[in-house]
């Protein structure tokens, strides 16, 4: 039984031998099995897993190879990218695009040169808020007031992707001409004539109004007295004829240009706070008070057609270009659009949009736009007090329903600032906004810049700008500060 336990052990032993030889035989074949299956990233999955612990070691080396493997070259990528067509070109954009705007970026729309942001959008309203004056520009600072005035956005600009014949944004060879009729009292609204280059007027708070003309040679052509308190608001009529002012002093009043005289009183029983004239029907002057309504008067005659009430003091208002829907801010903050039928001149609220803000502030600018690059449509542009600049897509097939598409804070004012559109540069370039600052500054801003929104500046007012107004021939900006100074910029030529 001995030997036979001995005969059967040795057995065993040349079993196990055997097994060894062809382990050790069959090793290098092992080894290149693992190289071929490193190359499949199914297999780094299942490797992946922790076993027990004889392939712990195998474990451990695949992780830190994994953690060790580069990134994958730009090359597959670029084969994979379609851009509507595009080439090239337009993935080297896209890749040096800001990088805070691949979060906000929709997934069926990818970014390119002409369609970014996410202005364009189609999911809803959205509320974005950037700190706009919070760009630190000690860079754009240079000696001498006029000198001032000659410069360009070049400085933000290494921002955005480079292009091929990118003209600066908005540049100004200087100051046209300057006036100062209003010593002390504060240019509260400047406007320039319907369809005029060279017309331009403007409402004081020690209620004067001053017509000038800033054609070669610059003149002031009349200044109408008349009004007791601040000039709030004022419109030019279709043929720049007439004027039809607003004050606080509860009076509208109406002048006829030529004579410089005032034709005709209307009293009311609040301050008068915003006035416009019917685009097609000049017969119709609509007037917003402090007595929360809208009222429309028959130009002609001085009498009332029609009422409507409003939440709280209607501020500003716009007409669309039709004239059937008018555009209102209160002393709230809301937006309102109304319908306006053009033979009668009756009213009828149709929508209304609340600010989510908490402050309730007052609505200094209610501008209208027929197009827009971002909306490829009508806009509506509304700056409160407290900053806030909102940029409106209008369904004019909803009764001017408004769609929020952005948003810039800038800082607090303490005084009632204006904004304005810009003119379009061209139909591939971005929605820039100029506006007035109590820093002193004229500011332009583009809508379509999440990050330094700021691309220019002009330094000239000796104390903060609260009025902005472009011409007709859109080569000259005016602006008026706290002072009664109004200075007249020239735009430079493009190409």
């Amino acid at each position: 039984m001995a030997e036979g336990e001995i005969t059967n052990n040795s057995s065993k032993e040349g079993v196990n031998e055997n097994k060894n030889n062809k382990s050790c035989i069959n090793g290098t074949d092992k080894t290149s099995e693992k190289k071929a299956s490193m190359k499949d990233p199914e297999t780094f999955c299942c490797l992946l897993q922790p076993g027990n612990a004889d392939s712990s070691p195998d474990y451990i080396g695949i992780r830190r190879f994994l953690l060790a493997r580069k990134a994958e070259s730009s090359s597959y990528r670029r084969l994979d990218w379609r851009c509507n067509g595009k080439g090239y070109v337009a993935y080297r954009n896209y890749m040096r695009r800001p990088r805070k705007w691949e979060k906000l970026q929709t997934p069926s729309r990818p970014s390119t040169p002409g369609n970014s942001g996410p202005w364009n959008s189609r999911s809803g309203s959205f509320s974005h808020l950037f700190d706009a004056e919070s760009w630190n520009s000690s860079k754009d600072q240079r000696s001498g007031s006029v000198a001032s005035t000659n410069r360009s956005s070049s400085l933000s600009d290494s921002d955005r992707p480079r292009q091929r014949g990118v003209e600066p944004a908005y540049s100004f060879v200087g100051m046209h001409c300057i006036f100062d009729q209003c010593k002390a009292a504060a240019v509260t609204v400047l406007k320039f004539g319907h369809m005029s280059s060279d017309l331009l007027a403007y409402g004081a708070s020690d209620g004067t109004l001053v017509v000038c003309s800033v054609s070669d040679p610059p003149s002031v052509l009349k200044q109408l007295n008349g009004h007791s308190k601040d000039v709030t608001d004022f419109d030019f009529s279709s043929n720049n004829q007439y004027i039809a002012s607003s004050s606080k002093d509860k009076t509208v009043r109406v002048w006829e240009l030529s004579k410089g005289l005032c034709i005709r009183i209307i009293y009311g029983v609040s301050p008068q706070l915003c006035i416009r004239f019917h685009p097609v029907n000049n017969n119709f002057l609509s007037v917003g008070s402090a007595n929360k309504e809208i009222t429309v008067f028959n130009f002609s005659t001085g009498r009332i057609i029609t009422k409507s009430n409003f939440d709280s003091e209607v501020t500003s208002m716009d007409h669309d270009h039709t004239g059937q829907l008018i555009f209102c801010g209160d002393a709230q903050g809301c937006i309102y659009t109304a319908s306006m039928e053009s033979r009668t001149g009756a009213l009828s609220r149709s929508h209304r949009y609340k600010s989510g803000n908490k402050l309730k502030c007052p609505v200094a600018t209610v501008q209208y736009r027929s197009f827009s690059l971002m909306t490829k449509g009508p806009v509506l542009l509304s700056c409160t007090q407290d900053g806030s600049l909102s940029f409106f897509s209008i369904n004019l097939e909803s009764q001017g329903y408004l769609t929020l598409r952005c948003s810039l804070k800038l800082t607090s004012r303490i005084h009632t600032i204006r904004a304005s559109f810009c003119p379009l540069l061209s139909l591939d370039k971005g929605e820039y906004i100029v506006a007035g600052s109590e820093d002193t500054h004229v500011n332009f801003y583009d809508l379509t810049r999440p990050k330094h929104t700021c691309v220019n500046k002009l330094q000239g007012h000796g104390f903060p700008v609260i009025g902005v107004a472009w011409n007709h021939g859109e080569n000259l900006l005016a602006s008026s500060d706290l002072y009664g100074v109004v200075i007249v910029w020239k735009r430079a030529k493009t190409k």
